[in-house]
């Protein structure tokens, strides 16, 4: 067989009017068995050539003398056997409604051939389908995109594309010999093929139009992947809709409509970097985020009075180096009704140049997590820790006469460490149990010794933190003194002399994963906006949410204060004066003292809400237990964490606008330019640690080492002396 043969199911013939040919191009053969018709045999693959069609010819390689017999045998059937000319398959690919498409002109007749498949009759006279692994194409209407001496364009630019449309539409690649402002001048790649076209302008004006153009061709079309006019250009704008209607549309899916669409394949970096040149236009590109970033740092302050927004470059170049943001409706909802708790966190950008986003967050009194500040820097070390953190406490200190003492959680870096120290001297430093549970999973990976550590660390008294130790020595004397090298004052709720109200981690990133995650692969101000929409969206539904409860406390704290209900009623009260009692339970005895807030268990001091047995001493003496809890757990003041609002920012296109004029603009004016900092991201998808779904909650396999008898490790990687 040759490389393009005509298609057809199994017992399909083909039937032709009188008059009427069917040409087929260089490499196109019709095989058929002797004494074979050429009729349908199958509604389902109907083949139409209009009565208007009066000089075509039937080019079967030797003639055929009984070909006009069976066209005069099977002229009546043609009628009830039928296909429009220019009608497409809806099902390209279902053999069992596969279709034959015709398109041209009077003048020439042309049957679409699918190059991936052809027929063979054999010896009984059947038509039996082959397929081959070649790429697969969509056929197309030709005659849409057919050109015209005489045709013009407003452009030179306008006359590319539509050659270079036509070319893709018709499966042919196209050679230019000559373009300039006044000549555009192509031929077919093909060596031999004569299809050639030439345009040129007009005198006077920009337009161009054909003036010769050689329509036949000889080569049959490509026969391999891919399609040299599909350009990276080409690719956005044909996906540009798409994309502008669901901007997460995947390099994959986008591959899968060109081929559907246009019948060629391209490469993933093709569609990658078509998506990227819409995506630019419609976002902005990510050196113009970093240009704009003084111009929206004033959008935000003028929109938001009050608010913090500073960006920082390096003198030298003006780089990237620094940009803080704090909105003045979280500023006042966390200094006048929030936990007076704040966690420290990070994330790296995942966008074109390298950075980290810095986050500073505080806690509601629902326990939800309560965005305060956000720092974005060119990389991560001490010194941008340091300026992040004076920054942060700059912005509480100027926002109110009376600093509460705050407790902040982190992980033990050093720069975090040292900036805590100097810039909230009077603050409670708690390290977070995931950043240590995690170290210490590296250390020793076991873990039964991990749970070991994470019942130590919310043992509520010394005497169970001390116990469970004495566990983690049992098992390995090398685990307890690694934890036991850490101060048990920054990370266990036994020690810790703040109030951390039961957080143990400092986990922000990963609670915020959902929409941060895709928030950090934008361009820096189009990442700013997504988090400021995010903020604004949750001041308002939690503003509105908190409108319709009608108890004293928030959700969370009133099933905290119902569990100690139920709890203290089995509890024996003896009251020893008017603020101290002792309180008998099948726990132990502990005592209560009302006054000064505090229980011998150590929970009232530790969550801010009276725990059962202090439930059992007001009880005991009539007091209303909703009186004894800490204000930030009241609706009234939840309300007031949200009482502010977080405005929007106009589109970038008004920004210059509304700048002009304005004396408060200073030096970020309109004539300050920041660029984009100098360590781009590394190519390459990358390293994800990632969590099997089976591993989760499945308590691994202890090993034990046969030399040393320790866990942890086997004999082979034992390192203990002997």
């Amino acid at each position: 067989m040759a490389n393009r043969d005509l298609m057809l199911g199994q017992n399909h013939n083909i039937g032709i009017t009188q008059d009427q040919s069917l040409v087929l191009g260089h490499n196109h053969t019709l095989e058929l068995g002797q004494n074979h018709d050429m009729g349908l045999e199958q509604p389902h693959h109907e083949l139409d050539l209009a009565h208007q069609h009066d000089d075509h010819e039937l080019d079967l390689g030797e003639h055929n003398e009984n070909q006009d017999e069976e066209e005069h045998h099977h002229h009546d059937y043609m009628n009830e056997n039928e296909l429009s000319v220019d009608q497409k398959p809806e099902h390209e690919d279902d053999d069992e409604n596969q279709m034959f498409t015709l398109s041209g002109t009077n003048e020439n007749l042309e049957l679409a051939i699918d190059s991936t498949h052809e027929i063979e009759i054999d010896h009984h006279g059947e038509m039996v389908m082959v397929t081959t692994p070649v790429q697969a194409r969509a056929l197309s209407a030709e005659s849409s995109y057919q050109l015209t001496v005489g045709q013009e364009f407003p452009d030179v630019k306008s006359c590319r594309r539509a050659l270079r449309d036509m070319a893709i539409a018709q499966h042919f690649e196209m050679q230019t010999i000559k373009s300039d402002k006044t000549r555009f001048t192509a031929k077919c790649s093909t060596e031999g093929c004569p299809w050639r076209v030439h345009a040129a302008k007009l005198p006077g004006v920009p337009t161009f139009t054909i003036r010769t153009i050689h329509e036949s061709h000889t080569c049959g079309g490509i026969n391999h992947l891919g399609h040299q006019q599909a350009s990276v250009q080409w690719v956005a704008t044909s996906v540009e809709q798409r994309l502008r209607e669901n901007p997460n549309c995947k390099p994959k899916e986008i591959l899968e409509e060109i081929h559907r669409v246009h019948g060629i394949t391209l490469s993933y970096k093709q569609a990658w970097r078509g998506k990227e040149r819409i995506m630019a236009t419609m976002r902005g590109s990510f050196e113009e985020g970093y240009r704009l970033l003084p111009q929206y740092c004033h959008q935000v302050k003028r929109t938001n009075p009050g608010s913090i927004a500073s960006v920082y470059g390096y003198p030298s170049d003006d780089c990237f180096q620094r940009l803080f943001i704090s909105f003045q409706a979280s500023i006042y909802g966390f200094l006048n009704a929030c936990r007076p708790l704040i966690g420290l966190d990070r994330t790296y950008l995942k966008s074109k140049y390298l950075g980290t986003l810095l986050l500073a967050t505080g806690f509601d009194g629902d326990g939800a997590l309560f965005p305060l500040a956000f720092g974005i820097v060119d990389e991560e070390n001490d010194e941008n820790w340091m300026w992040f953190l004076c920054e942060l406490h700059n912005l509480l200190e100027t926002n109110t006469e009376n600093m509460p003492r705050l407790t902040i959680l982190s992980d033990r870096q050093k720069g975090i460490v040292e900036g805590v120290e100097q810039n909230f001297p009077t603050a409670f430093h708690g390290f977070c149990m995931r950043h240590l549970s995690e170290s210490f999973r590296k250390e020793f990976n076991n873990t039964l010794l991990v749970n070991y550590l994470w019942e130590a660390a919310q043992a509520l008294t010394v005497i169970e933190f001390e116990a469970k130790l004495l566990e983690v020595e049992e098992a390995s004397q090398d685990a307890a003194y690694w934890i036991r090298r850490i101060p048990p004052r920054l990370w266990a709720t036994a020690y810790f002399e703040g109030q951390r109200f039961g957080h143990l981690t400092a986990n922000i990133v990963e609670s915020l994963n959902s929409w941060i995650g895709e928030a950090s692969g934008l361009p820096i101000i189009q990442m700013m906006e997504c988090i400021r929409r995010q903020l604004m969206t949750w001041f308002n539904e939690r503003r509105e949410t908190s409108m319709q409860w009608t108890s004293i406390l928030v959700p969370s704290a009133e099933r905290r204060v119902a569990e100690a209900l139920e709890l203290a009623r089995t509890y024996q009260v003896l009251r020893a004066n008017e603020a101290e009692f002792e309180v008998i339970s099948h726990e132990g005895n502990n005592i209560v003292d009302i006054r000064n807030r505090c229980c011998l268990c150590r929970g009232w001091q530790l969550y801010g809400l009276p725990c059962a047995h202090a439930v059992a001493a007001l009880l005991s003496c009539r007091q209303n237990v909703h009186r004894f809890t800490e204000s930030c757990f009241t609706v009234a003041t939840y309300r007031k964490t949200y009482s502010q609002t977080i405005h929007p920012i106009p589109d970038k296109s008004l920004w210059r606008e509304m700048s002009e004029g304005d004396p408060s603009v200073g030096k970020e004016g309109l004539d300050v330019v920041i660029n984009p900092p100098k360590s781009l991201r590394p190519a390459g998808r990358p390293r994800k640690r990632r969590a099997r779904a089976e591993d989760r909650g499945r308590v691994k396999r202890v090993v034990h080492c046969s030399r040393c008898n320790q866990t942890g490790h086997f004999r082979t990687t034992c390192a203990a002396p002997i």
